[in-house]
């Protein structure tokens, strides 16, 4: 066997060896539960995917652990053949998350062929345990209105008087030591962390309304400090992953504009499966056979959820700055990447405030926005707010930039959920398109919630306000 690329202090005879493929999230989720005090496991190295300039760096010692005083490396996923022949790898474990069936099959079908058994992680295995009642919500796919959801039922728990944490999946693009653990509760924390769009966007919603977030590596150290400030802990998945915590509620979105992904999709699939309540989102601009086509499927992935359905509104904070002008539309980056979307609420909200024309910035596209229209073609038409670092907040803002100065656009109507203008600065009105959740028939999600929460916590807030719409 060759030498490894990690070294241990002490080690037995044999170890399993493990590579991880991940996109920075999940992987060393699972890593950190499964795999990092068990000294019969080597983690040789993580594989990395969708997430730009993760390779090359390491999953650093002070988080990876006494048995890792290296850290483990991080290599690009093209890799994998000869990492898993050149290492004598065992077992290569698939971590990550938004994918189709068919991917993750052929991935398997590189590691057996190399000489790896392959793995996947059930959320039984992966999931931690809280002192506080979790309410999670996940989905089938990336961009089916998770952070609506979210943001409604925070809403929904805060007018029952209790205090609300959410925990978001996690983002960590930079210095994985420092962002082991990181707390929220200010825009000057936002700033302290060097948030890029990607964190601004799901951090931002939760903090305008008045509720803490947690985010960043070490999941269970995460969950430990913020069950110090809550009564109940809001988990605010990423993707279509797993929860990292037991709920005691599971909250899954299906997406009637993208009818048979449920069935399609890893690990939105197991989510289905897993869900309490499945909620089928977008039904106002969704056709009625393909919200029933969904509603059928997931009501025979699992029986015993209750399926709700909900409109997902959007409005235009100034429908007079977009009326009668050429607009470009900057849309959420995941929901057009992985999420392979061609649209999101930024074109809903121009077409409904009258836009003459949503100009294709292709030809302006400049650097990664270039780029990411090279491999991602579906995203052309509109602009993704790729957002993962400072070169890319540039090249999104070059490009908007180019394409007023080219007497093309007029105005600019942002679809993400963030202040676009507290990151960047373009010659053009800017106007910001929000969506919420709206239950087609009021009560549902209220109901769940009664359900899910123990009585001693209903009980110790009966004096504040029912729980309601949380219209």
């Amino acid at each position: 066997m060759s030498t490894s690329l990690t070294s241990t202090s002490t080690a037995p005879v044999h170890r399993t060896r493990v590579v991880i493929l991940g996109a920075a999230g999940r992987d060393f989720h699972d890593f950190n539960v499964v795999f990092r005090d068990d000294p019969t496991y080597e983690a040789v190295a993580f594989t990395a995917t969708q997430i730009p300039d993760i390779e090359g760096r390491r999953y650093p010692p002070d988080l990876a652990g006494s048995l890792y005083p290296q850290g483990i490396p991080i290599v690009a996923e093209s890799e994998l053949t000869d990492l898993v022949e050149r290492e004598g790898v065992d077992v290569v474990v698939f971590a990550y998350s938004d994918v189709r069936h068919e991917h993750v099959m052929h991935l398997a079908e590189r590691c057996v062929a190399a000489g790896a058994d392959f793995r996947l992680h059930s959320a039984r295995h992966t999931m931690v345990r809280s002192t506080r009642p979790v309410v999670a919500v996940t989905a089938v796919r990336t961009g089916v209105g998770k952070s609506q959801t979210t943001r409604y039922l925070a809403r929904m728990l805060l007018d029952l008087g209790l205090r609300v944490v959410a925990i978001r999946h996690p983002m960590p693009y930079g210095d994985l030591a420092a962002q082991a653990c990181q707390r929220f509760a200010t825009y000057a924390d936002l700033d302290r962390h060097d948030c890029t769009i990607e964190e601004r966007e799901e951090y931002e919603p939760h903090l305008d309304a008045g509720v803490v977030v947690y985010a960043g590596v070490d999941y269970e150290r995460i969950l430990r400090e913020a069950e110090q400030e809550a009564d109940v802990i809001l988990w605010d998945g990423g993707n279509n992953d797993l929860p990292f915590y037991v709920p005691d509620l599971h909250v899954v979105l299906a997406d009637p504009l993208r009818p048979g992904d449920e069935t399609a999709y890893h690990p939105g699939e197991a989510n289905v499966r897993m869900a309490d309540v499945v909620v089928i989102a977008k039904c106002d601009s969704a056709r009625t056979a393909d919200v029933e086509a969904v509603e059928a499927s997931v009501r025979a992935l699992n029986p015993r959820a209750t399926v709700l359905r909900a409109d997902s509104p959007v409005t235009v904070d100034d429908p007079s700055a977009v009326e009668g002008r050429r607009v470009i539309v900057v849309e959420d980056g995941p929901t057009l990447t992985h999420g392979s979307m061609t649209y999101g609420a930024g074109v809903v909200g121009a077409r409904a405030a009258g836009a003459a024309q949503i100009v294709d910035p292709t030809p302006y596209a400049v650097g990664s926005i270039a780029a990411t229209y090279a491999k991602y073609p579906n995203a052309r038409g509109v602009l993704p707010a790729m957002g993962y670092g400072a070169d890319q907040v540039r090249d999104l803002e070059a490009t908007i930039r180019a394409a007023v100065e080219a007497g093309e656009c007029e105005a600019v109507v942002s679809g993400t959920p963030i202040d676009l203008t507290r990151v960047l600065s373009v010659p053009a009105p800017l106007v910001r398109a929000r969506y919420e959740l709206r239950e087609v028939v009021p009560g549902g999600l209220a109901a769940a919630v009664r359900s899910a929460l123990p009585l001693s916590i209903l009980g110790a807030h009966s004096g504040a306000t029912s729980v309601g719409s949380a219209s």
